[in-house]
């Protein structure tokens, strides 16, 4: 073989080998900051279509209505305790180490992200609340079955807002 064309294929050879090692670190860093959607109901039975269910120390996020009467505070930290549920009737415990939204409370919509650490009980990171009482996270709102649309103005109201 010609030393020239050696040298070509030499490079070549390299430079794939370099552009898959690049591709699989990429790959690899993107499926562990990778947090999937679950419900309540999808984490203890399955998703629906797939029946995929998430991994015991899979970070995941979780989305339903927190348990009335479900809350436990322990008194001397900021370690809190709480089940949320969704309409398919599925249920997990979530705890948290840290200060709570403001806008928290029992019968509220959250959304939950965090680590699966057993079936059924996630150990958050994170805590969003819904701001109020109109507004779902479209995902959330898909799982719970509701519908997520804007509100709808009167024309009295859209005249104000006509230039």
């Amino acid at each position: 073989m010609n030393p020239r064309r050696k040298k070509r294929l030499t490079l070549a050879v390299a430079l794939i080998a370099g552009v898959a090692a690049v591709a699989s670190l990429l790959l690899y860093a993107l499926n562990s900051n990778l947090n999937l959607f679950y419900t309540p109901y999808e984490i203890t039975h399955g998703k629906n279509d797939t029946g995929v269910m998430p991994e015991v120390g899979q970070r995941i996020r979780v989305g339903g209505m927190v348990t009335v009467g479900s809350m436990k505070r322990d008194p001397n930290s900021l370690h809190v305790e709480f089940a949320v549920h969704d309409s398919a009737g599925g249920e997990i415990i979530v705890t948290f180490d840290d200060l709570l939204p403001d806008l928290f409370r029992e019968g509220q919509g959250i959304v939950a992200q965090g680590v699966l650490v057993e079936s059924g009980k996630l150990e958050a990171t994170e805590v969003l609340a819904k701001h109020d009482e109109n507004y779902m996270p479209p995902e959330v709102a898909e799982a719970m079955g509701q519908k997520h649309e804007k509100p709808e103005y009167s024309e009295k109201q859209a005249e104000g807002y006509k230039y």
